[in-house]
């Protein structure tokens, strides 16, 4: 492979391992390993976090190796995006991989050869490894028998991706421009006057702008979105996600069911391009509704979440009295 890659690891040595072997085994010629530090009260993360960074820098190919390990603990937001700062400070393009996304040998190609072929396309932000309705749809290829081997999508997902410093630099922690970005009809265009869409989004970039949620991500979607970056996706789910547990910071314990019915499944090469690369709101509209579960009986859950805990704090009083 080509590309380097950037390793985003914290106190899971154990999928790090998982990781950090599939990495080992694509030989990336540059690999730079950012890591938070352990959080305070917690005795046991100093350690968790060391093993994870003497696994990750076990390097035994040729390879030229950064490392940006934190003393104390930054939390998500800046945890990550630091890291990726730092990164692009560095490179001018690469490939991103936290420590709990296992990618396919595949996915290191298919980013090599994306990364290349639209590095100068100002149109795409980024390149994404999963494709989590891989089973509900597949990409045409107008004109040909065969499929084609990738698609293009309004939605960044960043369980395995890569991008250029030129999209990066379009990301903005504090989403500066979310106000005159909401006043505009841009909104409204991206989600083709889907109110349950615009409901759902404004809401959750609302906690990102206001400081309520502790993440990274929301203000990258943000930027493809304000600036009208597309996201190239794979017809096969490229990765898979290994945060789901006990120990995840921002996932369940159970694997929701786009994830089940994606199962990871390699590429074949050489890769067939699609003759016409443009967004499908149909196919959109699904991953919103699969992925992100936005739809009414999902949005009547979310409003009566509120009414059900104070259910079971009223009823856990009652059974203690």
């Amino acid at each position: 492979m080509k590309s380097p890659v950037l390793f985003l690891i914290f106190n899971r040595p154990e999928t790090t391992a998982q990781v950090f072997a599939a990495i080992r085994q694509a030989k990336p010629p540059k690999l730079y390993i950012s890591a938070d530090g352990p959080r305070s009260g917690r005795p046991d993360e100093e350690e968790r976090c060391a093993q994870a960074r003497s696994i990750a820098t076990a390097v035994d190919w040729p390879c030229e190796v950064q490392t940006l390990f934190r003393d104390k603990n930054l939390g998500c937001k800046l945890g990550v995006s630091s890291g990726i700062d730092w990164f692009f400070q560095n490179e001018t393009e690469g490939i991103i991989l936290e420590d709990d996304v296992l990618p396919l040998p595949s996915f290191f190609t298919f980013c090599d050869e994306m990364l290349e072929r639209y590095r100068d396309d100002p149109t795409i932000g980024m390149i994404t490894g999963s494709n989590l309705v891989s089973k509900r749809v597949r990409p045409n290829n107008v004109g040909q028998n065969n499929l084609a081997s990738y698609f293009l999508t309004a939605i960044p997902l960043i369980w395995g991706w890569a991008t250029w410093r030129r999209a990066w630099q379009k990301y903005d922690l504090t989403m500066s421009t979310y106000p005159s970005w909401l006043a505009s009809s841009q909104m409204r265009q991206l989600f083709h006057g889907d109110a349950l869409l615009m409901r759902y989004w404004q809401d959750a970039l609302d906690r990102v702008y206001q400081g309520k949620q502790d993440t990274w991500d929301y203000q990258w979607l943000f930027a493809c979105w304000s600036t009208g970056m597309k996201s190239i996706i794979p017809a096969n789910n490229l990765t898979e996600n290994l945060g789901y547990g006990m120990e995840a910071t921002h996932t369940s314990a159970t694997k929701p069911a786009c994830l089940v019915e994606s199962i990871p499944s390699d590429l074949s090469f050489p890769l067939i391009h699609p003759q016409h690369l443009q967004a499908d709101w149909q196919v959109d509209r699904l991953m919103f509704k699969r992925i992100h579960g936005i739809h009414w009986w999902g949005y009547l859950r979310r409003q009566l979440r509120p009414l059900k805990k104070i259910m079971q704090h009223l009823l856990g009083k009652g059974e203690s009295a």
